[in-house]
């Protein structure tokens, strides 16, 4: 199960992010009260939330969880680019659901990312998704800014599929 391909496992949960990468920190509001929590933390917790936002997932298990494999995928036929990942941790109330994974040997990068959803005193639910990165293959390298930016691009996906996924629950 060490198929981590970098170090600084765990960084991104505590938020204390690793030099040498690049990192992303990206927070939005998608609802309030406890049924928007809820259904945005199965979605994210049951991959949803990254199929809602075009991701093909191919994982061990139907939820995230210590040690799941997930395979990441984006693109299509022979320009689908894999990722493959391993949870590290996970989260499941009372107000806060979450997970971070981190990268395996033969992904295009190295790092990892952790996702939440967690509710405030004010009842407000937020997406958060806080990560460190950078390019291992050769010609994602060459890529230079466009995979932060494709990061980024990616959180704000995301929460837009959850925050749509809970204005169902709200």
């Amino acid at each position: 199960m060490n198929d981590l391909n970098y170090p600084e496992v765990g960084a991104s949960a505590t938020g204390e992010l690793p030099d040498g990468y690049n990192h992303l920190r990206h927070r939005v509001r998608i609802g309030f009260g406890r049924a928007v929590l809820d259904v945005a933390g199965a979605a994210l917790l049951g991959w949803r939330m990254h199929r809602l936002a075009g991701v093909r997932i191919d994982a061990d298990a139907d939820e995230a969880a210590p040690g799941v494999a997930v395979h990441c995928a984006i693109g299509v036929g022979s320009l689908r680019a894999g990722a493959p990942n391993r949870v590290l941790r996970s989260e499941t109330g009372p107000d806060r659901y979450g997970f971070t994974y981190g990268t395996r040997d033969g992904h295009l990068a190295c790092g990892e990312e952790t996702f939440a959803v967690e509710m405030g005193p004010d009842k407000a639910v937020w997406f958060t998704v806080t990560a460190f990165s950078r390019p291992v293959a050769w010609w994602a390298r060459l890529a230079g800014p466009l995979l932060p930016l494709a990061q980024r691009a990616f959180a704000r996906r995301c929460g837009r599929v959850l925050a749509h996924i809970a204005a169902d629950a709200g």
